[in-house]
């Protein structure tokens, strides 16, 4: 059986209406209203993707977020109506793999839920193999989406594993931000050039690049990023 989308909201009115859209979609739902009751259904079964709100009666949606990622790959989108840009970007540094900002279309959602679940299947660089770079110090495997740094599983949501192997996959060649967006997010919505500065410093932390001396991922100032890692041969 497919494994459901979680709808965490605790506005019974909305969360109605996305489960309705969503089930004539053709997608499982399942339901939470509170923090709390979201991670145990997501610990019962893994869900396909979930849809967030932040602002919940127990605990906040960044830290359900966090404790979701403990559980799996699971792909979020932030459903609230926190509609800034600054809250945009902390919400992509959380790790959430869109953004959807109250009122909504619900139409919309159900195309954004589509988008992050194609961008998320594993089968999407399974042509691209194993690659490692700086006498493996850093190793990509397209086929598992699964990078190790120093020896060690790195734990990278899908967005930041792709963007962080379109830029390997172009060594030394400056990317803009838009194109990262178009290339290894896939978002067709505009205003989230700044998403990819939010991965990027995600994947900085958890590789332990320092971006004043950077190993793999150097900031090109007014344009964009590019890897700077040797491949090994």
């Amino acid at each position: 059986m497919l494994h459901p989308v979680l709808v965490v909201e605790d506005d019974r009115k909305i969360a109605r209406v996305v489960a309705l859209y969503l089930e004539e979609a053709g997608y499982r739902v399942v339901q939470a209203a509170t923090g709390r009751a979201a991670l145990e259904e997501a610990a019962r079964e893994l869900p396909l993707l979930v849809v967030l709100d932040l602002m919940l009666p127990d605990i906040g949606g960044e830290q359900v977020i966090q404790e979701l990622q403990a559980l799996g790959d699971v792909p979020v989108i932030i459903l609230t109506s926190r509609s800034s840009e600054e809250d945009r970007v902390v919400g992509f540094a959380l790790g959430a793999d869109d953004y959807v900002v109250k009122p909504f279309s619900p139409r919309e959602l159900v195309s954004r839920v589509k988008a992050v679940l194609k961008r998320s299947r594993r089968d999407d660089l399974s042509d691209a193999g194993q690659v490692s770079f700086e006498r493996g110090l850093l190793v990509l495997d397209g086929h598992r989406y699964e990078a190790r740094c120093r020896g060690e599983r790195v734990s990278l949501t899908p967005a930041e594993f792709k963007v962080l192997f379109a830029l390997a996959s172009s060594p030394d060649r400056v990317m803009t931000r838009g194109e990262l967006v178009d290339k290894a997010l896939g978002y067709q919505f505009e205003g989230y050039e700044r998403s990819v500065d939010a991965h990027v410093k995600n994947i900085r932390q958890k590789l332990g690049d320092d971006p004043r001396k950077p190993t793999f991922i150097l900031t090109v100032y007014g344009l964009g990023y590019k890897f700077v890692g040797k491949r090994d041969a």
